[in-house]
């Protein structure tokens, strides 16, 4: 009999439980014991081995339906410092662990990484990606567990707003979660309708600055003005801020967690948009109302979809019988229905030691779509005298003045 331990690292996401439950009763049906190890890496890294809980099938076996971590989650970082490292590898010792699963994002699958090289092959360990970002890099086409269900949810609060947007004759902005790409904005605004969507991906130029922001803002809300529409929605990736200078003064006050990241859930991205957008309007004598809306922990909790809670249950198991045949250090994967271990040297970053990012394909054909869909300023639409006329009216510009703010960069 062997023991597997199991850890959940960083935010939530739906489907957790579903990874969770499906290792353990696949586990234990072999034969082995399964120990869920509370609040991610917290406290095994201090030492301090009694948070954990012993996982029984009649404990787990329904749990795939709900949503949040039975075994909690914690952003605590175990490679930070050497003796946290050491800590972790001794203390999953103490415990008798022979096989460690890890279920999270990127910094999870960095840490899984780096503890599995600290346990210099006495510790086997697999990573089970979770995000509702879908930002880890797996295979083209192939989302992390969790965002389907984030998407769907997301799309629904996108819909309301729009309609209520279209009853009040006013705008809104739409934070989206999404620290490093633009997904899950990309694809509830896409979904939804949404006149436009910005994400971080479609900026070439860094670092950002807030008026590149403020300026494709401004020309959905003036192309849809200038078609007689007082009314939208714009989904905004909140990763745009990871994206502006460092010592952008917007970012002196903005703490970070454990792995560095800016906290942008703390980060009021959303009211400092429209206030900047306001204020250029203002300043040419154009009235827009705009209301702000942020969103992202109402979708890392809630009940999987069916998706989610097939994809999960695959994974979990996936991950139990990938140690058991004997190969670890590894990202479980589902392709083609089939259960694919991704070595973590695939997906580390050599420069940072870190996972690589995945972002949006600008260049994808489904983005191509999907910015043919919105509402933007056009070359087109610059190029046409009548239609350059009313843009130029309605945003208190003249032109040629037009032409400059909202004409390619």
């Amino acid at each position: 009999m062997s023991t597997f331990a199991i850890i959940v690292g960083g935010g939530p996401a739906p489907g957790i439980n579903g990874v969770i439950g499906a290792a353990a009763v696949h586990a234990l049906n072999r034969g082995h014991r399964v120990i869920g190890v509370l609040d991610g890496f917290k406290w095994i890294m201090e030492g301090d081995t009694s948070h954990v809980v012993e996982l029984q099938k009649s404990q787990v076996a329904r749990i795939h339906l709900e949503g949040g971590s039975i075994l909690r989650t914690a952003r605590s970082n175990p490679t930070k410092q050497p003796e946290h490292l050491s800590n972790t590898v001794k203390s999953l010792t103490e415990l008798g662990v022979d096989y460690l699963i890890t279920i999270g994002g990127d910094d999870t699958a960095s840490s899984a990484n780096r503890v599995s090289e600290a346990g210099g092959g006495g510790l086997e360990v697999v990573h089970v990606p979770k995000t509702i970002d879908n930002d880890l890099p797996l295979p083209p086409g192939i989302p992390t567990f969790g965002f389907e269900t984030a998407r769907e949810h997301a799309t629904t609060v996108v819909e309301r707003i729009q309609e209520d947007m279209r009853t009040t004759s006013r705008w809104f902005f739409i934070v989206m979660m999404g620290r490093s790409a633009g997904h899950l904005a990309l694809g509830a605004g896409k979904a939804a309708g949404a006149p436009v969507v910005v994400i971080p991906e479609e900026f070439p130029s860094r670092p950002l600055r807030l008026d590149d922001v403020v300026r494709v803002l401004e020309g959905a809300i003036v192309k849809r003005l200038s078609e007689g529409r007082p009314d939208g929605v714009a989904v905004i990736a909140e990763g745009v801020m990871e994206y502006f200078d460092p010592d952008d003064p917007i970012l002196a006050d903005v703490p970070r967690d454990e792995h560095g990241n800016l906290s942008l859930a703390q980060m009021p991205i959303a009211k400092i948009l429209k206030d900047a957008v306001t204020e250029s309007f203002a300043a040419r004598g154009v009235k827009v109302t705009i209301g702000e809306k942020d969103v992202g922990y109402e979708l890392r909790c809630g009940s999987p979809t069916a998706f989610d809670r097939d994809y999960t249950r695959d994974l979990g198991v996936g991950a139990v019988q990938t140690l058991l045949d004997g190969t670890s250090s590894c990202l479980i994967t589902r392709q083609r229905g089939e259960i694919v271990p991704i070595p973590f040297s695939e997906i580390v970053d050599p420069a940072t030691g870190k996972a690589r990012v995945r972002g949006v394909d600008v260049k994808s054909a489904s983005y191509a779509t999907a910015l043919a869909l919105q509402e933007r300023i056009r070359r087109e639409d610059l190029e046409d005298a009548a239609t350059l006329a009313r843009i130029a009216e309605v945003s208190g510009l003249t032109p040629e003045q037009a032409t400059e703010r909202y004409g390619p960069q």
